[in-house]
């Protein structure tokens, strides 16, 4: 079904506690969600038949709702077994894993919406690389327009759909000017992050990862942070200024659907695909098929 419109497709997805149809998972026109941008979602991956760092997936699930303002009515058990059940349906051992919870429809229908149900699903389908060749050439990136909002105007720290209209809007410029993606400083103007991906630099064999002060601090970061401090590679975690971009001699990204993706250019500055670029990406793709 690859290549088909995301609603019309053979198969079944995991809606409150039950499989419907993939087709039948609707929700209505007036769902809080998609007036005010209350849902959180998880975005994961299973490798061999088996989702990566499943349960932190579904802890942060968790988190992200309670971040802002709403429970999930499932534990996080019950969010595993449920994502157990997609896989199994889904006939797939490779595939990439929705998961997304939302203020439904309701007696609420204003910015307040205490009173409408909060709803799960879950949903599993194939996806392939995803920024397509880079991850042999390196993806070119630009560097968006939008920044990275303030803590105390947003929470960051969660997988808040809300979060992404600046990353859509920074995506589709990239797109147009032939890049697979954009860079996003920050409020403060530091380097922060890809549209939906954390961003590692390397220099004299060092490795330079913003500080995720103001935003997601991904599980396939911590993961790849974790993987090179066991290969005794030192890692500085820190506010890296603009300027600095120049000196850096490799750079990748990492993210569930990006994994470990190499990055060759961002705006004017020129990275090599190189060799710690190429080991960490092929240690991650090991680490996630054990």
């Amino acid at each position: 079904m690859a290549g088909a419109a995301y609603d019309n497709r053979d198969g079944h997805i995991w809606m409150d506690g039950k499989m419907v149809d993939w087709r039948d998972a609707n929700v209505h026109i007036l769902t809080h969600a998609m007036h005010y941008a209350s849902s959180v979602f998880e975005g994961e991956r299973a490798y061999n038949g088996k989702i990566f760092k499943s349960r932190e997936h579904s802890e942060r699930l968790k988190r992200s709702a309670q971040m802002i303002d709403f429970e999930v009515p499932y534990t996080v058990d019950e969010i595993e077994a449920a994502k157990v059940e997609v896989l199994a349906a889904s006939g797939l051992q490779d595939a990439y894993v929705r998961a997304i919870a939302w203020r439904g429809a309701g007696e609420d229908m204003g910015v307040a919406s205490a009173r409408n149900p909060v709803r799960l699903a879950i949903a599993a389908w194939e996806w392939g690389a995803y920024y397509g060749d880079a991850k042999m050439k390196g993806a070119k990136l630009d560097i968006s327009k939008w920044k990275r909002p303030s803590p105390e105007t947003i929470p960051s720290h969660a997988k808040a759909a809300g979060l992404y209209m600046i990353c859509t809007m920074s995506k589709h410029a990239a797109e147009a000017k032939g890049c697979s993606d954009a860079m996003m400083f920050d409020y403060r103007g530091y380097v922060a992050e890809a549209t939906g991906a954390n961003i590692f630099f390397v220099k004299d064999g060092e490795v330079h990862t913003p500080d995720p002060d103001c935003f997601l601090n991904g599980i396939t970061r911590q993961t790849v942070i974790g993987m090179l401090r066991d290969k005794n590679i030192k890692v500085h975690e820190r506010h890296i200024m603009p300027e600095e971009l120049e000196g850096f001699e490799q750079c990748w990204l990492t993210g569930t659907a990006a994994e470990v993706t190499p990055v060759g250019q961002i705006g004017d500055y020129h990275f090599e695909v190189g060799t710690m670029t190429r080991d960490i990406a092929e240690s991650y793709e090991k680490l996630v098929r054990a």
